[in-house]
């Protein structure tokens, strides 16, 4: 990847501006909805297509990061009305999985920690339980996905889960259980181990015997193929061990992001934008910028934990993705509502380099990092 030479400052604070402009208007538009993705410009509603999809939280937290940088009550408003619909997600157990942390810490975490809502709170307990009730003892994981029926899946555990510690860790803060803490823990030691490979390059599924936790084998999962480095799976473990340093303080948990966060680097082209996987063929030319986006919020806060020259080279790098970002992959029309274009869920899907909530997600936060005016989610 190639640096960029810019007036940071003048240049944060005029994304910033871009971003408010652009969200006022588009809230007001889908105040009742909870989008997933956007068509010619309008974002579609999984309130009553799917109430359950994992990334129904990150509108919220879109939501409370306005809501805390300029006090709108709007923002406030319309976050409480989605957090209110995951209630159909909390009580149905097969919407239920490891994505907890995605759905319940942009929502009920948040709006708990600036209003102290007490429903709020109920509402993050339990779905921190229901995630500890994942873990397999055995090959010390937290189960990802459900299978209700053939079994398959019992034995799976994923990057992204890395991600999702952090409601854990939230809860072992509240009442100090430890159950909740070496639950994290030993996952993310898991991960580490088994995960992440000695270049930096990370699996996407590993899959363990779940009666004797003996490792079976890794599966390509959303990336190319077996073997190869998904982007967005390498930014979930950038960002994800170093939260996990941020809760814990363990060294090992920087180094590895550090590893992780390095690997990424190096494989990302001069021109700044993320393949879908670092490993795709010559000639594929498929982006992910949600890739771009979560890693350019890890390594904000890499730079955050070091110290010197390697502090500037974390932080010129997150900046370098999010300039290319607004100059080249955002939508800053006003009447149109995704702001991060070009985003892939999976490289082997039928439909790819479209706009996905949590993109718009990422770039705010990585944003409000820069000007300081975060809530810190995770």
């Amino acid at each position: 990847m190639v640096t960029v030479n810019i007036k940071e400052k003048e240049w944060q604070e005029g994304v910033y501006d871009r971003i408010c402009a652009k969200m006022d208007a588009t809230v007001e538009r889908n105040r009742h909805k909870i989008p997933y993705t956007a068509e010619n410009g309008v974002f579609n509603d999984m309130s009553e297509k799917d109430p359950t999809w994992w990334t129904n939280g990150f509108w919220g937290g879109i939501l409370w990061q306005l809501y805390h940088a300029t006090g709108k009550e709007l923002y406030r408003e319309t976050a409480e009305e989605l957090e209110d619909k995951l209630d159909q997600c909390l009580m149905n157990h097969k919407g239920m999985d490891h994505d907890s942390g995605f759905r319940w810490l942009p929502t009920s975490v948040v709006n708990y920690r600036l209003t102290g809502n007490e429903r709020s709170y109920n509402r993050a307990r339990l779905a921190a339980d229901n995630m500890a009730g994942r873990f397999n003892p055995a090959g010390h994981f937290i189960r990802a996905w459900n299978d209700w029926g053939d079994g398959q899946k019992t034995g799976w555990a994923i990057i992204d889960c890395m991600m999702n510690l952090p409601l854990l860790y939230w809860a072992y803060e509240q009442i100090e259980d430890p159950r909740y803490l070496q639950i994290a823990t030993a996952h993310a030691d898991m991960a580490m181990k088994c995960f992440i490979r000695p270049d930096g390059s990370a699996k996407h599924i590993v899959e363990f015997d779940p009666a004797t936790g003996e490792y079976v084998c890794s599966h390509g999962g959303q990336g190319y193929g077996h073997g190869s480095s998904w982007t967005r799976g390498q930014a979930w473990a950038l960002y994800g061990f170093t939260l996990s340093y941020i809760h814990t303080k363990n060294p090992e948990y920087l180094a590895c992001a550090k590893r992780v966060a390095n690997y990424f680097l190096v494989n990302t082209p001069d021109s700044n934008l993320v393949p879908v996987d670092f490993r795709q063929p010559a000639d594929c030319t498929l982006e992910d910028s949600t890739a771009a986006a979560i890693a350019a919020c890890g390594l904000l806060e890499i730079a955050k934990c070091v110290e010197g020259r390697e502090q500037d080279i974390y932080h010129d790098a997150a900046v370098a993705l999010l300039y290319t970002l607004d100059t080249e992959r955002c939508d800053w029309d006003v009447n149109r509502d995704s702001i991060v274009q070009k985003c892939t869920a999976a490289f082997h899907d039928e439909k790819h380099e479209f706009p996905i909530i949590y993109g718009d997600y990422y770039f705010i936060e990585a944003i409000w990092k820069l000007t300081g005016r975060e809530i810190f989610i995770w």
